[in-house]
């Protein structure tokens, strides 16, 4: 049986507000698998156990570039090692200057990327001089570039940790702002429910039947929830499916339907969602730094 330490029980609890116990209970259920514990205190407690999922795990900035016209754009994540090389003015430019070269080049990926001139030098030559000027590792994760059918719009939420680039087709920009905006506070996984990948939805339907197997009720009532638990999922999740921020009595299919406008793409990136944040900080490093090198004398 595997062993379930105190700290495996905080890290639990910290990422699903749920009770101590509860979380022992659950990790010593999954023999310590952290993922497992955290579904079968789902299937416990609701959907405040999903609290991890859009927790931010690194450090780094979003950076937007929107052409002139509107109709050509990127979206780009560069990650680092601490918020405090997160707000430096050099890597902040190296981070806009990056957005700017995927809308222009359209490169395949962060390799192609990496190697298109930038002031000079390669971008991968120019991220391994501010390595080196900065003192801290940076990476660049990931981007994306548009090409719209309607007019660009973007928003940038949190010191640049949230960023939202979309193609709106209609409406006007008070719209694209609103809508912007929405997404970047509900985090919507897809814009249809045509469009959430599959294996969330079964992730999902698995909680609901555990969830509805515990209910004890005929088997066609259990369907029935099973059912409506993942079409509750679907509307979360979905930009069209969810109720927009300023109104909650609207959903964003029927704003958009009310203005004659549409949505033909967006892309959400939180920064360092789904990446593993250092666990000590900065004045910690520091000061151990400073009591390996007193020992050393």
């Amino acid at each position: 049986m595997a062993e379930i330490t105190a700290s495996m029980v905080k890290e639990l609890r910290e990422k699903t507000d749920a009770p101590m116990m509860e979380c022992k209970k659950a990790l010593a259920e999954a023999a310590g698998d952290m993922a497992k514990a955290e579904e079968i205190l789902r299937v416990k407690l609701g959907n405040k156990a999903s609290k991890a999922a859009s927790r931010v795990a690194a450090e780094g900035v979003v950076g937007i570039h929107i052409a002139a016209d509107g109709k050509l754009g990127a979206i780009v994540e560069v990650n680092c090692e601490t918020d405090f090389v997160a707000k430096n003015d050099d890597f902040l430019a190296f981070t806009k200057n990056l957005a700017e070269l995927v809308a222009r080049n359209n490169p395949a990926d962060v390799a192609a990327l990496s190697v298109l001139a930038l002031n000079g030098a390669t971008v991968e030559e120019t991220r391994t001089a501010l390595v080196g000027k900065i003192g801290e590792n940076m990476s660049i994760r990931r981007f994306a570039r548009f090409q719209a059918k309607g007019k660009l719009a973007s928003y940038i939420h949190g010191g640049a940790k949230v960023g939202v680039l979309l193609d709106v087709v209609g409406g006007d920009e008070t719209l694209a702002k609103d809508l912007a905006m929405h997404i970047a506070a509900s985090k919507p996984v897809s814009l249809s429910k045509e469009e959430v990948p599959a294996e969330l939805i079964e992730k999902e339907r698995s909680v609901a039947i555990a969830k509805a197997a515990e209910s004890g009720k005929p088997a066609n009532i259990v369907e029935k929830m099973i059912e409506g638990s993942v079409q509750k999922y679907l509307k979360e999740v979905t930009l069209l499916g969810q109720p927009f921020v300023k109104d909650d009595k609207l959903t964003i299919e029927a704003l958009l339907k009310s203005k004659n406008a549409s949505v033909a793409r967006f892309q959400l990136y939180v920064v360092g969602e789904g990446l593993e944040k250092r666990s000590n900080d900065f004045a910690a490093e520091v000061a151990a730094q400073a009591a390996a090198a007193a020992a050393a004398k």
